[in-house]
């Protein structure tokens, strides 16, 4: 006598293992800008750094790293830097404690800023472009679905040309020399609670748009522009691949309104550098699909009480 809630559940088991995959997601990261920048990275609490917390790249190049189901943190972009041979110095935006590696140091604002939380298995990420602390760059992110097509998001404006005199952080060097670097949000120029979004105005009933925010808000719509702008800045998606690209621009050259483009290449493998690392999302299985299925059949058919 054969077993076929056995056997059935035998089989349900081989299903889940093989059609419920644990996804690992990639960050590529892409400097567009005419001159060298230094990407850092940030893990949030609970989760474990990247593989490389801060590196050169030069204009032109891209760096693929690989993260973990769950992870939870930031990536932005350093400009005008200097570092020794021991990686100790400082940038002119964006830098984390004087050093090329942020070894879990944050960005020093200004600075714009790509944030995620990675869903695990099947969950959804979250994720935003926020110049709530201000802005450096321009930058967009644009995920790859794993179930079909994601909005891209981001800031594809250049908020320094129009940076209001009184949050401009001027420097630079070479041709940017003595131009605006950076512009800093309300909240760092001012310090008031109405621009901090903390005190009496810790809420989005008393915390609302400011005329500086408003500013950052239409010249880049999808990005976070003050705390309580969750509306129209968080987006969701379950991505193999997030192409993350600093000054972004369209093929010839012009930006496109509303602050990101309808999609965004990503370089190939020939000006690419890689930082590998080994992801536990990785899933092998040991035997082919025919052979489990053929085991499935044989438990059935020889199955006896």
């Amino acid at each position: 006598m054969t077993s076929p809630t056995l056997a059935g559940a035998i089989v349900m088991l081989i299903s889940i293992s093989l059609f419920s995959p644990a996804y690992s997601c990639t960050f590529t990261i892409t400097n567009n800008c005419r001159h060298t920048i230094w990407p850092g990275t940030l893990a949030g609490a609970g989760t474990p750094q990247l593989p490389t917390t801060g590196f050169l790249l030069e204009s032109g190049q891209s760096v693929r790293i690989t993260s973990v189901p769950g992870w939870s943190g930031r990536i932005w972009a350093r400009t005008g830097c200097t570092f020794d041979e021991a990686g100790i110095g400082s940038c002119q935006t964006g830098d984390c404690g004087g050093r090329l590696e942020c070894d879990g140091m944050g960005a020093t604002p200004p600075a714009s800023l790509f944030e995620i939380t990675l869903g695990i298995g099947n969950d959804k990420d979250f994720y935003d472009v926020s110049i709530v602390d201000g802005y450096n760059l321009p930058i967009v992110a644009v995920p790859r679905g794993v179930h079909g097509t994601c909005n891209a998001t981001g800031c594809s404006s250049d908020i320094n040309l129009g940076c209001p005199r009184e949050l401009q952080v001027v420097g630079g060097d070479g041709e940017r020399q003595g131009g605006v670097v950076a512009c800093k949000s309300a909240c760092e120029a001012f310090g008031l609670d109405q621009y901090c979004c903390s005190g009496n105005f810790a809420n989005p009933t008393t915390c609302r748009p400011s005329f500086y925010s408003t500013i950052f808000k239409r010249a880049c719509p999808r990005a976070y522009s003050y705390a309580f702008d969750d509306g129209t800045s968080t987006f969701t998606c379950k991505a193999y691949e997030y192409a993350i690209v600093f000054c972004p621009a369209t093929s010839n050259g012009a930006k496109r309104p509303g602050g990101v483009p309808p999609s965004m290449p990503i370089p190939g493998p020939d000006n690419e550098k890689v930082v590998k690392m080994a992801s536990s999302s990785t899933i092998l299985l040991p035997l082919p699909v025919s052979i489990l299925l053929i085991f499935a059949s044989y438990i059935t058919a020889n199955w006896r009480c």
